[in-house]
């Protein structure tokens, strides 16, 4: 980011007058604007955990690499620039009738872009958020992964989307999930028992704390235990959906593994440098230095803005294959959306090109935000 504050040469068109900046939003009051909407200590943050209390969810959903260690994916050594076309969009909600500033008025977002293409259409942020934070995907980052995976085996570091983990992961030979195929990891159809909920989250604070933290007693178990110690075979593999945050961090060991650099680096070199990323990301790492593929990548708002175009143009960019067609085809449906916890969100609608990026600090559960969806049919309706 430029010390001036201003977007980085080529972000934008020269023709974009900017985002709208709100210094508050809906119930500021929570989220500690005296305080400067503090990021928690080190110490705090880690104990409270995700999502944090709404004293700290502003800075810790914008500054996660001050709490926990990132590897940074470097942005593009020439940014591609969004042009703009400022547009409104009028959406019903309850018999009664909003327009996008209603929305931002209404609802505690932190940022949020609309663009159709390569044209910026409305982008504005919250709670003294600017285009220069990086704000975190929580599960949005399991998309992510999943696009990795799909170029790796494009070009035949992973031979086959049937193959086992074990044949990549040296320490899953004989477990569960090393015996489980990429394809149901992918799926989240291991039929591994992994209880993401059950017993107030048990096993995935478990995982949190053994993985991510390095903290398990009586010695730490290092990544690959810490996965392994989930070996408990409850369904055949690929014949059971249960969600489990764990698969996505069993795809992220088959990756690293298979390509023989981080994920991060693989990031960069096949997608963040190609799309024209604008500014540097973080990746939250673990306690070995992996990448944690279920929580913890942060960019910026535009960035994934440019992740959306590239998806929503079926992994072409400006002509350029970077995501396998087939992948593409196999893994969405022509509207689709990467979603994360307590309001993150990238829909993309390839047939209109349009992309909506959101980030927020409260949000209901993806299927019961029904304003959110209300939204985004009406941007779809109005400008698809």
């Amino acid at each position: 980011m430029s010390a001036s504050g201003e977007p980085p040469r080529g972000a934008l068109a020269a023709n974009c007058k900017g985002p709208v900046f709100n210094a508050m939003g809906p119930d500021a009051e929570l989220y500690g604007p005296s305080d400067g909407f503090p990021v928690p200590g080190v110490a705090l943050a880690r104990r409270r955990g995700n999502p944090w209390e709404p004293t700290y969810r502003v800075g810790a959903f914008s500054h996660l690499d001050d709490i926990y260690p990132t590897r940074q994916i470097n942005r593009a050594l020439t940014p591609w620039a969004f042009k703009c076309s400022p547009a409104e969009v009028s959406y019903q909600f309850r018999g009664r009738r909003f327009s996008l500033s209603d929305y931002m008025a209404r609802k505690p977002v932190t940022g949020l872009l609309v663009c159709k293409d390569d044209r910026i259409l409305f982008e504005s942020y919250q709670y003294s958020r600017t285009d220069h934070d990086r704000f975190v995907s929580q599960s949005m980052v399991k998309s992510i992964m999943g696009i990795l995976i799909g170029i790796a085996i494009s070009e035949g570091a992973i031979q086959s989307i049937d193959d086992k983990a074990e044949a990549y992961v040296p320490g899953l030979e004989g477990t569960q999930y090393g015996g489980t195929p990429i394809r149901d990891l992918l799926r989240m159809s291991s039929g591994v028992d992994f209880g993401e909920d059950r017993d107030g989250g048990r096993d995935l604070n478990r995982l949190w704390s053994d993985m991510v933290l390095g903290s398990g007693p009586p010695f730490k178990k290092g990544t690959i235990r810490s996965i392994a110690q989930f070996n408990h075979r409850v369904a055949a593999p690929g014949t059971r959906y249960h969600y489990a945050s764990i698969e996505p961090d069993v795809l992220g060991l088959v990756l690293h593994f298979a390509v023989n650099k981080s994920a991060s680096d693989y990031l960069h070199d096949r997608v963040w440098q190609p799309i024209g990323a604008e500014a540097d990301a973080k990746w939250l790492v673990d306690a070995e230095g992996f990448e944690v593929a279920h929580f913890g990548f942060n960019a910026v708002l535009r960035d994934y803005a440019r992740l959306g175009r590239l998806l929503a143009h079926d992994g072409v960019w400006d002509g350029r294959q970077i995501i396998p067609s087939q992948w593409m085809i196999d893994a969405s449906r022509r509207q689709f959306a990467a979603v994360g916890y307590k309001g993150q969100y990238i829909c993309i609608d390839p047939t209109s090109k349009l992309v909506m990026v959101q980030t927020a600090l409260d949000a209901p559960g993806a299927d019961f935000n029904d304003e959110a969806w209300s939204l985004w049919a009406a941007i779809v309706e109005q400008h698809g």
